[in-house]
C-alpha cells in the first residue's frame, strides 16, 4: 500500500449527508473509479499503480462499504441514492467535469450516471458490468446467463449474507481470489486487506442490499451519449461476454476492449491491459 502516491485519505459527504471514505491519489484530470462487490477502494490497487503518475484518481468506498456510513435498510441503497453520492462527492471536491470508471456494482452505477449528469462527464469506462437493459434481456433468454447469475437469487433470501460469511468467510474468499485467471493473483497483503474490509462490521449485509434495492436497475438507465469504453474479461463466469451484443444499440460512441485472459476480476488478471486502455483512452 506505500507505493500509493496518496494526497488524501478522508471522508467526503455524499447525498443526505453520507459519508464516504475517499482515497485521493495524484494530480492532473480526474478519475473517479467504482468499484463493485465485494470489493472496496483497495480493489482497484494496480490500476492506482498505472495511472497515479498521469491522473488525479478520487477512489471512495461506495455508502455502505468498508469506512463508508452504512444507513440501515435496503432502501437506502437505492440506485438513485448511489449516484447523487457520486454527484455530491466531486461537488464536494470541486471537481466540474471527470471520467468515471466503474466495475461491477460501480459499472451499475456508472451507466445510472452517464444516463443522468452526461454534463459532467468527460468519459465513461465500464469494466465487466453489463448495461442493465440488456443484462434484463439475458435474465430472460439466456440460460447460461441465469445459470451465471443464481448466486444473485441466494443473497436476495433473508439472511442470505450468511452464505458469504460462514465458515470464515468461505463463499466471499471462493468467489473473489478463487475465480481468478491469473495465477497469484491477489497477494498475501491483498488477502488480508481484503478480510480487514469485509470484517467490518455490516459492510457484507450493506453490500448484498445493493442486490435488494435494485432488482429493477434498468428503469435508471438508458441511452449513452457520453464517449465510452467498455472492457470485459472474457472468461468471466457472472457477467457472461453475451452482454456485449447489441451494446451499440445504447451507446453512441463506443469502444470495446476484450480482455481474452481475464475473468470477472479482470483488473488482477489483466491490469496491464486495463491501465493502458484507460489511460489511451481518457488521452485521446
Amino acid at each position: 500500500m506505500e507505493r500509493f502516491n496518496i494526497t488524501e485519505d478522508r471522508f467526503v459527504e455524499g447525498y443526505n449527508g453520507v459519508k464516504l471514505h475517499t482515497v485521493i491519489i495524484g494530480t492532473g484530470d480526474p478519475i473517479i473509479l467504482l468499484h463493485g462487490f465485494p470489493d472496496f477502494w483497495y480493489g482497484w490497487k494496480n490500476v492506482i499503480l498505472g495511472l497515479q503518475d498521469d491522473f488525479q484518481l478520487i477512489v471512495p468506498d461506495t455508502r455502505g462499504i468498508n469506512l463508508s456510513d452504512k444507513p440501515e435498510g435496503a432502501e437506502n441503497y437505492k440506485i438513485d441514492l448511489l449516484v447523487e453520492d457520486i454527484k455530491e462527492l466531486a461537488s464536494k471536491l470541486n471537481i466540474a467535469k471527470f471520467t468515471l470508471v466503474g466495475h461491477d456494482w460501480g459499472g451499475a452505477i456508472s451507466w445510472a450516471f452517464g444516463t443522468k449528469y452526461p454534463e459532467l462527464l468527460k468519459k465513461l469506462v465500464i469494466i465487466n458490468a453489463p448495461h442493465p437493459k440488456i443484462f434484463r434481456k439475458k435474465l430472460e433468454d439466456n440460460p447460461k446467463q441465469r445459470k451465471s447469475s443464481g448466486y444473485i437469487f441466494q443473497l436476495l433470501k433473508p439472511g442470505g449474507e450468511q452464505s458469504l460469511l460462514k465458515n470464515d468467510m468461505m463463499g466471499l474468499k471462493g468467489a473473489v481470489f478463487g475465480t481468478t485467471r491469473k495465477k497469484n493473483a491477489f497477494t498475501k497483503e491483498d488477502k488480508e486487506t481484503y478480510i480487514e474490509a469485509w470484517s467490518q462490521p455490516n459492510s457484507i449485509l450493506c453490500g448484498v442490499n445493493y442486490y435488494r434495492a435494485n432488482r429493477s436497475v434498468e428503469q435508471s438507465t438508458g441511452n449513452i451519449d457520453v464517449p465510452t469504453l467498455v472492457i470485459h474479461g472474457m472468461k468471466d463466469n457472472f457477467v457472461r461476454p453475451t452482454v456485449l451484443e447489441g451494446l451499440s444499440e445504447f451507446v453512441t460512441n463506443l469502444q470495446i476492449v476484450k480482455a481474452e485472459k481475464s475473468s470477472h476480476w479482470v483488473m488482477h488478471d489483466e491490469p496491464e491491459l486495463v491501465t493502458s486502455s484507460i489511460k489511451d483512452f481518457v488521452l485521446s
